[in-house]
């Protein structure tokens, strides 16, 4: 240095308020790591303990999986599988899952599988009934309000007509009494779709 004493290369660096690394391709510089795509071969012979979920979380840590398509389509599945019930004057089907919404997961956390769904459904249900002395044709919607997992003790439905108008007051009240006992067999097919969900 001209004027003045020689300052050491770590006084200097002492001094200093402040430092920052620039990272410069250089000779010198270490490669960036490669991405490496896991072989299932090298994954399933790797001598290390059972664990669930994807070949990277071998910790066992949080992993969450979205299972909504196939829960979309097993759900529609199993309810439009269900065939008519026979009612005392009538018989009627579910011919149509009109809404199928909400959402069906599995996840993995500490190395354990908890599955999970929230849903509710609009269904269109066609039947026929002996009304004065007649056969009469009836399209009506059961609606189902919102599920989840482990609550289907608790299922409800709630139950309309869509042309009622040439239909006395009484007939459609039994009409409508013979909808809901669409209730059990829907908790059946639900609890169903529960246990195969439970296997994923």
């Amino acid at each position: 240095m001209e004027g003045g004493a020689s300052v050491s290369p770590e006084k200097a660096a002492e001094s200093a308020s402040y430092t920052y690394w620039v990272r410069e391709a250089s000779r010198d510089a270490a490669p960036l790591p490669a991405p490496k795509k896991i072989d299932p071969a090298d994954a399933c012979n790797r001598p290390t303990q059972s664990h669930l979920g994807s070949a990277w979380n071998r910790a066992g840590t949080w992993e969450e999986k979205n299972l909504n398509k196939w829960a979309n389509e097993r759900i529609k599945e199993l309810l439009l599988s269900m065939g008519s019930l026979e009612f005392s004057g009538g018989k009627a089907e579910i011919t149509d899952v009109t809404r199928c919404s909400g959402d069906a997961f599995l996840v993995t956390v500490r190395n354990k599988k908890r599955v999970g769904y929230t849903y509710e459904l609009s269904l269109t249900v066609k039947g026929e009934w002996a009304i004065e002395g007649e056969t009469k044709k009836m399209n009506g919607d059961v609606d189902v309000s919102e599920f989840s997992f482990g609550e289907l003790d608790d299922l409800e439905i709630q139950v309309k007509l869509r042309e009622d108008k040439d239909v006395q007051p009484q007939a459609k009240q039994q009409i409508l009494k013979d909808l809901k006992l669409f209730l059990q067999p829907l908790r059946e097919h639900l609890l169903r779709f529960e246990e195969e969900l439970k296997g994923r």
